[in-house]
């Protein structure tokens, strides 16, 4: 198994969201968050409208999977089709194996399989 972490710009949520549902990935997480890279920084107003500065972070979305092998390089294709913009700051998608998981509800441990 494999977990799939795609930081994302907020925008494309749902986008993804429906492309990585299109690949056949049953589920998903996702998280809101902020972050600083290469991206261009917002420019936030004053509280009365008379000031402007740049604001250090970019509002970020985090969306997290795990699938089987096999099905990693449709996942990640997913993804990019539907946020690569081809610019700075549109994110990164990390990969990591995943050893085993449980069940919350079953109790269940598993070494092969997401199900």
């Amino acid at each position: 198994m494999k977990r799939i972490e795609a930081i994302i710009a907020s925008e494309k949520v749902s986008v993804v969201n429906d492309a990585l549902k299109n690949a056949g990935v049953s589920g998903a997480t996702i998280l809101e968050a902020k972050g600083r890279g290469k991206g261009q920084k917002p420019k936030v107003m004053g509280g009365r409208g008379t000031s402007s500065h740049i604001a250090e972070f970019s509002v970020r979305a985090n969306i997290v999977t795990v699938v089987n092998d096999a099905d990693v390089d449709k996942a990640v294709k997913a993804i990019l089709d539907a946020a690569s913009t081809g610019a700075p700051g549109d994110g990164k998608i990390f990969i990591s194996t995943v050893n085993e998981s449980v069940d919350i509800g079953s109790r269940k441990r598993s070494q092969t399989s997401v199900d």
